[in-house]
């Protein structure tokens, strides 16, 4: 069985590079698509801050199939190899999740790496332990939320970019306007995305149960911490000085234009700071917890065998490993980490150029927008227990400040190719699942 356990290694590279070409685009593409940060500079942070969450917050344990779609416990009671099946069925759904990901990510689509796993794991365990085991409730629930993460993000993202064009933008002076405001504006997006650290970043730490760090301790650090922000972004902008630079120039219209200009190119620059900040918060978050659920599969594998990857032994451990959930090794998480960075570094272009340039024209103020309302978003969902997908709240908040400059904004056949693969992605990655796991059982039992 030592061959199962090698592809599982090879496939959880791929599924992580997958990820890395899709998924972190959820983090990276509207500072790309507003020109806050360099493609380069996007990888950089990745590489930190992904690389940086998985290992340091991926915590122990993970899943072995996600959002508990079916029961695997069911495999103890098969007849015959059932460990066998249960490594050969990991196998495939990682497989087929990492392919139509990678699919994806050659057309540009941005698909949800969870949607992409729970609808692997849904084909496994129809073709294995039948659909009797599978929980079609919590399945129903995860479609439901197509359409709920992705409203609220853009509804978010669409009124914190109409309140910074009113406070800001609209003002007589919107220089003056940007530093009285961005202090006040800093304060509920620190706030938001400490309490996204707390919930979903450090998620797999178990805070309240290992450390006794409770909801009211993270409001009560969130809370200090934002004040804190809030009070060092007031002082900077009390130093740095944004004005045009222009002062004593005649008030003809040509003069009058390149002001305005100027002016908006200073305030765009206050946004891009901060968007910067909040895409470093928004990676940190997904590499410690999307990854480690993500590689899942490959967790359930080789919790199968007693591996010594230093010395290169390995050994069948079998049935007795299954549960609900399965330590996660550093080395696995770091697989993870490495194949994301170079996912994104040699193939994540394509979804960072879908959300950040082709919906919508993206600015460094229309991108901090969207990315507050996708953090809330994925805050309250989080702390809800509302199985919703980053992928498409992101994508709904991009909308949302697109949409608050009226639908000629928005390219709609582009949203609506997203939204076909969105529909395509748990038919199509169970359909796979089953024909790559007939095929592995043939090859490998």
């Amino acid at each position: 069985m030592n061959v199962v356990l090698y592809l599982a290694l090879a496939f959880g590279f791929y599924m992580a590079w997958s990820i890395g070409s899709n998924d972190a685009a959820n983090a990276m593409g509207t500072s790309v698509g507003s020109k806050a940060i360099t493609f380069k500079e996007a990888v950089i942070i990745a590489a930190v801050f992904e690389f940086g969450g998985a290992i340091i917050a991926g915590g122990d344990v993970t899943s072995t199939i996600r959002d508990g779609i079916i029961n695997a416990e069911a495999f103890t009671q098969m007849a015959g190899p059932g460990a066998e099946i249960f490594a050969i069925g990991m196998m495939s759904a990682l497989v087929a999740a990492a392919i139509w990901i990678h699919i994806a990510a050659f057309l540009g689509w941005p698909v949800s790496t969870t949607h992409s796993i729970v609808g692997a794991v849904t084909g496994f365990g129809v073709a294995s332990v039948g659909a009797s085991e599978v929980a079609w409730g919590k399945l129903l629930n995860i479609v439901l939320s197509w359409g709920f993460s992705p409203v609220l993000g853009g509804l978010l993202a669409f009124l914190s970019f109409s309140a910074i064009r009113k406070l800001v933008f609209d003002a007589d002076d919107s220089v003056a306007a940007v530093k009285r405001w961005s202090p006040v504006l800093t304060f509920p997006v620190f706030l938001v995305l400490a309490l996204v650290t707390f919930f979903k970043g450090l998620s797999n730490l178990n805070l309240e149960q290992d450390y006794g760090v409770e909801l009211p301790h993270m409001i009560g650090i969130s809370g200090a911490g934002a004040l804190a922000a809030s009070g060092l972004v007031w002082i900077i902008l009390q130093q740095v000085d944004l004005s045009t630079g222009r002062a004593g120039r005649d008030t003809e219209a040509d003069d009058d234009e390149e002001d305005d200009e100027a002016k908006y190119q200073a305030v765009e620059r206050v946004f891009r700071y901060l968007q910067v900040i909040t895409a470093c918060f928004v990676a940190f978050a997904h590499g410690s917890n999307d990854v480690a659920n993500s590689i899942g599969p490959l967790a359930a594998v080789v919790n199968l065998f007693e591996v010594d990857i230093f010395g290169g032994g390995t050994a069948w451990v079998g049935a007795s490993q299954f549960g609900s959930q399965v330590p996660v090794p550093k080395w696995i998480l770091l697989l993870g980490g490495l194949g994301i960075v170079v996912g994104l570094a040699t193939y994540g272009y394509r979804v960072i150029q879908t959300i950040g340039s082709k919906i919508t024209d993206i600015t460094p103020s229309r991108g901090f927008a969207a990315e507050f309302g996708a953090a809330t978003t994925i805050m309250i969902g989080t702390k809800a227990g509302i199985p919703l997908s980053t992928t498409h709240t992101v994508v709904g908040a991009v909308i949302g400040v697109g949409f608050a400059r009226g639908m000629n904004a928005l390219n709609l056949q582009i949203i609506w190719d997203i939204i076909k693969s969105w529909i395509y992605t748990i038919p199509f990655t169970g359909v796979l699942t089953v024909i790559l796991f007939y095929g592995f059982r043939f090859l490998l039992i």
